[in-house]
């Protein structure tokens, strides 16, 4: 006789879950990749900014100075 239950898992049942388990790594696998090559990108995106922070400011001073120069030229 047997139970209400069959715990016995077949052959295939177990290259089925292999077959899951492969696909999910795969996939995972290229979504870290993935992550990796935007941050990547990111950090050159986010060192372009701190650069161009720095040349907005010297351009800034820059213009301060020819104002300036400008103004005592135009005194005398």
């Amino acid at each position: 006789m047997k139970s209400g239950l069959n715990m016995s898992f077949n052959l295939e049942f177990w290259i089925q879950i292999l077959i899951y388990a492969v696909t999910f790594g795969i996939t995972f696998g290229d979504f870290r990749a993935r992550i990796k090559i935007l941050e990547k990108k990111m950090d050159i995106h986010n060192r372009l900014q701190d650069r161009m922070a720095v040349v907005e400011q010297s351009t800034k001073s820059a213009h301060h100075r020819i104002d300036e120069l400008r103004d005592e030229i135009n005194s005398h």
